[in-house]
């Protein structure tokens, strides 16, 4: 790992005020990763989801990095990590380069915050390796099959047609940065921000490759990754939990809210009636004060 901060828009680099390092996964890859905060054995974890990048924790980086080291990676074919045209973009990858980044940096222990499908990335890791792992957020996200997604996904994951409209014409980052938003418009620099790395054809293949990567069917070669993560959500039920949800999410809704209910009776629930996806954004300090005080409280 080395310093390599990235030549940023001074637009960029005013929301995004940070150095980002880099990480070479096990496959090879370049990953981009914040690493922000004290040094020490102990960090907060912050995994994104489709098709945002650690640039959503931006706000929630400047809070905590002060008195708690904070770590959020791009996965790799997002945000600024290398975006290669032949990778694993797959499940079980996305687990391994995260795993492979906590073990290098030497993270004993690790308190998460997963977003989308930073979610089933996390607990992939978290249901591995429980004892490494601390507090958890769970923001809009799960870890656990499904049969239903919305049809405007649906139809991203058709053959020829779902990657012309994602990579050719934007069909996915780009509504989705106001179709995760319910209260508030973002401003323009932050749209440009989530839609910086996804520039071109060719740097919005893990967009794509994501939502091709979403295991409804039981064939699906990441079905049997995802059972198995949802099959050792148990392992971490002791875990102290905060689920800070969106109540307006076109996505992720209250069935799916409902099945983190079931299976974690005992977390603490802070449902925003208001905020949709991206709830970070659209609940804003409210929502970064609620996370501030659970991971830093006794």
């Amino acid at each position: 790992m080395v310093s390599d901060p990235q030549g940023l828009p001074g637009w960029l680099s005013r929301l995004y005020p940070f150095s980002p390092r880099q990480f070479l996964t096990p496959r090879g890859a370049r990953m981009s990763y914040l690493d922000e905060g004290p040094r020490g054995d102990e960090a907060v974890l912050m995994l994104h989801g489709n098709p945002t990048w650690s640039f959503h924790f931006r706000d929630l980086v400047r809070e905590l990095s002060p008195h708690m080291r904070c770590v959020a990676p791009d996965h790799v074919g997002m945000g600024l990590s290398a975006k290669p045209g032949h990778y694993d973009y797959t499940l079980a990858s996305r687990i391994s380069d995260v795993a492979a980044l906590v073990e290098g940096l030497g993270l004993r222990r690790v308190h998460l915050v997963v977003h989308d499908w930073g979610g089933a990335i996390g607990f992939g890791l978290a249901t591995r390796q429980p004892e490494r792992i601390g507090r958890m957020v769970i923001l809009n996200t799960a870890a656990f099959p499904s049969e239903w997604i919305p049809a405007r996904i649906a139809v991203c994951r058709l053959p020829l047609l779902g990657e012309f409209i994602v990579r050719g014409l934007n069909g996915f980052a780009e509504p989705a940065t106001w179709m995760a938003m319910a209260s508030r418009r973002l401003t323009w620099d932050e749209r440009r921000g989530y839609l910086f790395p996804y520039d071109s054809w060719a740097n919005r293949i893990a967009v794509h490759r994501f939502i091709r990567d979403i295991p409804l069917e039981a064939e699906h070669p990441s079905r049997q990754t995802l059972e198995e993560i949802s099959a050792g959500l148990p392992r971490l039920a002791a875990h102290r939990k905060l689920i800070l949800w969106g109540a307006r999410d076109f996505c992720f809704d209250e069935r799916i809210l409902s099945r983190w209910r079931g299976i974690y009776p005992d977390a603490r629930v802070d449902r925003i009636e208001t905020a949709g996806h991206y709830v970070l954004e659209d609940a804003g300090p409210p929502a970064r004060e609620s996370i501030r005080a659970f991971l830093g409280s006794p």
